[in-house]
């Protein structure tokens, strides 16, 4: 089975500590035999609310050696946000978050359901989450309808105000 690729973001609190803390929740989901993290980035915020902190972003791939189902996995993100503080029915859309996991790519997975959409359905077009992703599955990834993820985020560096940022 080929690897899953989740995006990590946050910018309440200990931003970069809770990508470190999210990655050793990764490596301890059922099913999961291996979870490399890429370097971090910093990006500023995408959408209506500008007066928020940048973003620590990075994208973890995760291996298993008994792959769960999609809504299984993306279930299991969701429960690693709410114990990193996160309350999706207080926050303000594309606002601050303490983490936030995305499901990115999973192989040539497609799923169109109402609570999960594989590929991520704004990943070609964000460079906080194309980049990391680059870093780890490498520019010829391809992204399922959209392209390869290199030139995908080539297009989205084109966009100025999509900074991103290699932090460590």
């Amino acid at each position: 089975m080929e690897p899953a690729y989740v995006g990590l973001g946050a910018n309440v609190g200990d931003a970069v500590g809770r990508m470190r803390w999210a990655e050793a929740e990764l490596a301890e989901l059922p099913g999961v035999a291996r979870v490399r993290l890429s370097s971090l980035w910093r990006s500023s915020p995408v959408g209506p609310v500008p007066d928020q902190p940048w973003f620590v972003n990075a994208c973890a791939e995760l291996v298993f050696h008994q792959a769960p189902a999609p809504r299984e996995l993306l279930a299991a993100l969701q429960a690693i946000e709410a114990r990193a503080g996160r309350a999706r029915e207080r926050e303000v859309p594309q606002g601050p978050r303490p983490l936030d996991l995305d499901l990115l790519v999973w192989g040539g997975l497609v799923v169109d359901e109402p609570r999960l959409t594989l590929p991520h359905p704004r990943l070609a077009v964000r460079a906080f989450a194309l980049a990391p992703l680059v870093e780890l599955a490498g520019p010829e990834l391809v992204i399922p309808g959209a392209g390869r993820a290199g030139e995908l985020l080539a297009r989205a560096l084109a966009d100025p105000s999509q900074a991103v940022v290699r932090i460590g």
